[in-house]
């Protein structure tokens, strides 16, 4: 964002321009949230065409290439430092990450979506570009073709990218980042759920229109994080994707500003870190608060069982002196009787002065 003390120098129209930006990163993230009750995708009707076959992995992985993923981790350095996360195109994915993305797409009946984590596939690319038939040839054979075209020349195991193809739909993941792989699931979803799919494809990457997508990937993301109770992941989501839709604002923005991209996308991504954060750390806390009222139910639920072991002994012990009592009782009364004896066989012997008459023998 160019500072406010600089706004005065800068054209009437730029300045609405600029404004305006600061109003698209401002607003969406004050009120925005998490998209709650979240909805899982249902219904969708298979394209036959589509279907993987027969010992095909719905997700794939390349082959660790260490001088490749080397080189691809150095291009990758802007992006760290924009997002402020070194795993951000880092060429090593996780199998947490790879988890996180199998369980959406599964949870989302997303059966058909490709997924390529760090792998470098052109002719699988083409296959599945001819093949989908759910977007229209005259789309697939023009933007199709340039999409695939770049996914060929500019290869993302070097200059990384994670994005999501709709004319073949297929994600592909270079980031160790679950709330990144759920974001391009997200607009797997989105597409889904598209009829004209090569004409929403094409009108959602014009400037500012493409903000549109990115918010409800985004939005999509967060709410399944929610839905699941991954607190954990959803703190996460808001501290990276909150600064990269900033970058997105910051990308349809340049073309209007006589800036340089690199310093509005490093202006715009300031406040999307700020307020990103502020969000997670209202996750967090909300988890924390959570965590207290279990602790204090389960509190509250043992208290009856720890007041009856704490009664046990008290009432062992009246047993234990009632006991006494009457043992001693017993023994007052055996002292107050005659004296008798038992013999070896067990008869009692009562003493000579207890017999009645006869002299003694």
């Amino acid at each position: 964002m160019v500072p406010v003390m600089f706004l005065p120098c800068v054209p009437v129209a730029q300045r609405q321009i600029l404004l305006a930006i600061a109003a698209l990163i401002i607003c969406p993230f004050v009120a925005g949230c998490a998209a709650t009750p979240y909805v899982y995708q249902t219904g969708l009707v298979p394209q036959p065409e589509m279907d993987f076959a027969e010992g095909e992995s719905q997700i794939v992985r390349g082959r660790p290439k260490p001088v490749l993923d080397g080189i691809g981790w150095v291009v990758g350095v802007p992006g760290k430092i924009l997002l402020w996360n070194r795993r951000v195109d880092n060429h090593d994915v996780s199998p947490e990450t790879e988890a996180a993305i199998a369980a959406y797409l599964e949870k989302n009946h997303l059966d058909q979506v490709k997924v390529r984590i760090n792998e470098y596939d052109p002719l699988g690319e083409w296959r599945r570009l001819r093949k989908n038939k759910s977007v229209g040839w005259g789309w697939r054979y023009t933007a199709g073709t340039l999409t695939a075209l770049s996914y060929t020349l500019l290869p993302g195991r070097i200059v990384g990218g994670d994005n999501y193809n709709p004319f073949t739909n297929t994600i592909s993941l270079y980031s160790d980042l679950p709330a990144i792989a759920l974001h391009e699931g997200g607009h797997a979803k989105d597409f889904s759920s598209r009829k004209y799919k090569g004409t929403y494809a094409v009108a959602t990457s014009l400037p500012v229109l493409s903000l549109w997508p990115e918010s409800i990937a985004t939005n999509d993301a967060l709410g399944y994080l929610r839905a699941e109770e991954n607190y954990e992941q959803e703190e996460e989501a808001y501290r990276v994707l909150y600064p990269a839709y900033a970058t997105y604002i910051a990308g349809a923005a340049s073309p209007l500003l006589p800036f340089s991209d690199l310093a509005v996308t490093a202006g715009a991504v300031i406040p999307g870190h700020i307020v990103g954060r502020w969000k997670a750390n209202e996750v967090k806390q909300e988890q924390l608060a959570r965590v207290a009222r279990r602790g204090v139910h389960h509190v509250s639920a043992t208290e009856p069982e720890l007041d009856a072991r704490q009664s046990e002994p008290e009432t062992g012990k009246q047993d234990g002196v009632q006991q006494s009592h009457f043992e001693t009782e017993v023994f007052r009364s055996d002292d107050e009787q005659p004296a008798r004896f038992r013999g070896e066989s067990g008869n009692v012997i009562q003493p000579a002065s207890a017999f009645s008459g006869g002299d003694e023998r």
